[in-house]
């Protein structure tokens, strides 16, 4: 299995969809860095040679911000918008849409458990 950005890789899955499972990298980024890298994106992870491993490790170090690096900035953010007062910053504190979702039905996902009440 291989190890890159801290993840394991499934071994036996095509390049472009393995490197998937890193946090920040998606298809489209994916196929840029097997190009990059100089590896066939339809390529089984089990049959790179270290040298295609290293290669595919060394363009996300340098070129891509992943994992850990990527949380932290995207937190960091979303902490600014709530300092600073701002309408998204406000509907992130309150746990609520951000992005004009309607919430009179629906947004169960992020107002949590529907909230029961009593019948007469």
């Amino acid at each position: 299995m291989a190890r890159i950005a801290g993840v394991d890789i499934p071994r036996n899955k095509h390049v472009s969809i393995a490197l998937t499972y890193i946090y920040g990298i998606g298809r489209t980024t994916a196929c840029k860095i097997c190009e990059a890298a100089g590896v066939e994106p339809a390529k089984i992870v089990q049959d790179l040679t270290p040298e295609e491993v290293a290669a595919i490790r060394e363009d996300i170090q340098t070129n891509r911000k992943v994992e850990g690096a990527l949380r932290a900035e995207v937190n960091m953010n979303i902490k600014r918008l709530m300092d600073i007062g701002c309408y998204r910053g406000q509907r992130h504190r309150r746990g609520l849409p951000v992005r004009g979702q309607r919430t009179r039905t629906n947004a169960r996902t992020r107002k949590g458990p529907g909230k029961r009440f009593a019948r007469r």
